[in-house]
């Protein structure tokens, strides 16, 4: 019976990358969908806390590091910053944070994305008239006139009007 346990627990160390401490970096960082690097330095900078050793220096993770990287990532796909990330766990974890807390963190990211939207619209129209005023017979580029801020002042002023 014993001897069927342990080969259970081998197993699962073999299929799950675990040891008896746990994750090591690279099974950690499959898991959660991010490169082993990302671990590393979410480490260095304090977003994550660091693993326990083993005596060979190597690093062990448990569910906990699994849990706080998911949720890392999740935020980085929204966009989120990295210190808005440390305010969001920090509310997580010590669970005296409320919903209201956290959505004026939301709120506040959603104002800057907003801006970049703005912002992109206005170089997505830009360079839709720059490009639709390119010709072939033309000797100057408007594109090229905008972006050289010494040529032809004329087709510089008209590039400006649509930013």
């Amino acid at each position: 019976m014993l001897m069927c346990s342990l080969y259970l627990v081998q197993v699962q160390v073999e299929i799950f990358g675990m040891s008896i401490g746990g994750l090591k970096i690279g099974k950690l960082a499959e898991a959660a969908e991010v490169n082993f690097e990302t671990v590393r330095y979410y480490e260095r900078i304090g977003l994550m806390p660091r693993p326990i050793r083993t005596k060979g220096g190597h690093r062990h993770y448990d569910h906990e590091h699994l849990r706080q990287l998911t949720f890392i990532r999740r935020a980085r796909e929204l966009g989120f910053h990295i210190e808005e990330i440390r305010s969001l766990l920090a509310l997580n974890k010590s669970g005296s944070g409320s919903c209201a807390d956290v959505k004026a963190i939301a709120a506040s990211h959603l104002a800057d994305v907003r801006e970049k939207i703005s912002a992109l619209t206005k170089m997505e129209r830009t360079l839709a008239v720059l490009i639709e005023g390119c010709t072939e017979e033309r000797s100057l580029c408007p594109i090229l006139d905008l972006l050289d801020g010494e040529r032809d002042v004329s087709a510089r002023g008209r590039a400006h009007s649509t930013i």
